[in-house]
């Protein structure tokens, strides 16, 4: 629905629907949206992607080499490209997710043909043969106008890598990063603002103690440098869903060196994503809106460190997470994408607008063939999934104000359990168009 009014002509607005709840009876739903309670801005980092080096998100479904037989640019796959263009991502996370705490960013630069090859022992086993490195990523952010955000090594890696990775990627000249980089082939640094300080490292990245790993942020933050202009924003790996203590002890102990700190966060189900009855349905919409109550949780706690709120929380894992598609390799988290998946996009989308004074960037996990993906790649065919179309739909809403909105609706139940029935969200962008 689109509206278009002056504040002063429009104290507030009522919106009547009419869905169909659990009963099969018509119930009317109603929305108040009141323009004279400006919410928060809705930063377009909310809508951001993920991408790892897991089953073929980053090989064979973005990059198929140059002598692929599938249409590509310099190794890009072009049908891919250009949709990822037409979505307008603003921020893209590299790369990873676990594989992050065990990959080396120099065995991915210089020659393709002298790039060392590495097992990757998180997913499947197989071998990464290093020819989608950081000049790919870096270069594939610039040719669909995204942000890059890379996940660094805590985990396996040092901090002298780290911030040489800074260095390389962001120095003009003058030092052996930089000039390492000219060498091979990029003559002008790369702004690069987002850093993640390792990944789930209370799990895959290196299972350690929050206490520990906030040192180990306190130090990472030191070497995290600024050059030419980038100013790094760092972002420390937060907590597993509920793991509130892991919050309060990154925050307390590492809150001050910080910009962001993650939260990862997935609606887990058992079946496959298109074998669901009514039950089914509901549980993974139940569990889905289980993200407003987390938000909440962890952004308490980061009051109480933070009341001013100058640290993000960044939802940079999210999405559902189904048992993979029959005949697939259960590693690659391949999974199929239905209208279920569409409404849990879009109503985690519709809780960040709530709590944009606190949440900064979020990222969908997975942009291509893994998981909640936005594409489905197989061979030189590739179609865009219902999620994909939240996110366009969507796009009215980046660089907006959230209105906050008074929802009365029923419920749709089954058993004992109840969800609302209906969720939205509503905001105005600079000229004064409401979207909702």
């Amino acid at each position: 629905m689109l509206i278009k009014k002056q504040f002063n002509n429009l104290l507030f607005l009522k919106i009547y629907l009419f869905i169909l709840a659990s009963t099969i009876n018509f119930a009317q739903t109603k929305i108040i949206v009141n323009l004279d309670e400006l919410g928060s801005y809705i930063d377009p980092n909310i809508y951001g992607q993920f991408s790892e080096h897991l089953g073929s998100c980053i090989y064979g479904g973005i990059w198929v080499g140059e002598d692929s037989e599938i249409p590509n640019t310099n190794g890009f796959r072009n049908d891919v490209i250009e949709a990822l263009k037409k979505l307008e991502v603003p921020v893209l996370r590299w790369p990873g997710g676990c594989f992050a705490d065990e990959y080396h960013w120099m065995d991915g630069i210089g020659p393709k043909n002298e790039r060392p090859s590495m097992m990757n022992t998180n997913w499947g086993g197989v071998i990464e043969d290093n020819s989608f490195g950081t000049h790919e990523f870096l270069n594939l952010c610039e040719m669909i106008g995204a942000e890059a955000y890379i996940s660094a090594n805590v985990g396996s890696g040092t901090v002298e890598e780290f911030a040489n990775w800074i260095q390389y990627t962001t120095s003009e000249s003058g030092n052996p990063m930089a000039e390492l980089r000219r060498k091979n082939g990029r003559e002008k640094p790369w702004n690069v603002k987002y850093w993640g300080i390792g990944n789930e490292s209370w799990g895959c990245g290196g299972r350690m103690r929050p206490s520990y790993y906030a040192d180990l942020t306190r130090v990472y933050s030191t070497y995290a440098k600024n050059y030419a202009g980038n100013q790094v924003y760092k972002i420390a790996s937060g907590p597993n869903s509920y793991d509130t203590v892991w919050t309060d002890q990154v925050m307390e102990i590492a809150g001050k060196v910080i910009n962001g700190i993650g939260l990862h966060y997935y609606t887990n189900n058992s079946r496959t994503a298109a074998d669901f009855d009514e039950i089914g349905w509901f549980s993974v919409i139940q569990k889905t809106l289980e993200m407003d109550k987390l938000i909440q949780m962890h952004s308490k706690v980061m009051d109480k460190h933070d009341p001013t709120k100058n640290v993000a929380l960044i939802v940079d894992e999210w999405g559902t997470w189904h048992n993979v598609e029959p005949g697939t390799n259960p590693s690659f988290l391949y999974q199929q994408n239905t209208m279920r998946d569409a409404v849990v996009a879009a109503s985690n989308l519709n809780i960040f607008h709530k709590y944009t004074n606190r949440v900064k960037m979020t990222n969908i996990a997975q942009m291509v063939n893994v998981l909640q993906a936005m594409i489905l790649t197989y061979n030189e065919k590739m179609l865009l999934t219902p999620t994909y179309h939240v996110f366009e739909m969507y796009k009215v809403h980046k660089g907006a104000i959230n209105l906050p909105l008074e929802l009365m609706t029923s419920n749709y139940t089954i058993g004992d359990e109840s969800i609302p029935s209906v969720n939205a969200t509503a905001s105005i962008n600079s000229t004064g168009i409401v979207h909702i």
